[in-house]
């Protein structure tokens, strides 16, 4: 199980940017997937999360209306939509799954695959 997230970059406040969490040797189909992002100093924040069936998604508070995670599983591709941005979303975006087909969103610490990180910067 492999996952690779793409798409980051610097912006300004305001600009967008959609992240793209991209799996090799698996379908992501069948996985739920999430999104963390870990600012400098900071521990990891959980940010988002699809279920395998795409019925239940999360994104936590301080995202609520400008990120929103979304699959197509023709792509093997999860991805991130990020609007709005601001400088407290300055972060490096990670992907993770727990591994386990047919799963909804497991509390962070179940998540055994991670992606390498994909930088966002959010500055003037």
């Amino acid at each position: 199980v492999q996952l690779q997230a793409s798409g980051g970059g610097s912006v300004q406040p305001g600009g967008s940017l959609r992240l793209s969490c991209t799996g090799s040797g698996f379908s992501v189909g069948y996985y739920a997937i999430g999104w963390f992002r870990q600012a400098p100093g900071k521990g990891r924040e959980g940010v988002s999360c699809i279920s395998h069936d795409d019925d239940s998604t999360y994104v936590v508070d301080s995202v609520k209306g400008r990120f929103t995670v979304s699959r197509d599983n023709e792509k093997n591709t999860v991805y991130l939509q990020m609007n709005n941005l601001k400088p407290e979303d300055t972060a490096v975006y990670y992907c993770a799954t727990d591994g386990v087909v047919g799963s909804s969103c497991p509390p962070p610490r179940d998540y055994r695959y991670w992606g390498h990180g994909t930088q966002v910067t959010v500055s003037s």
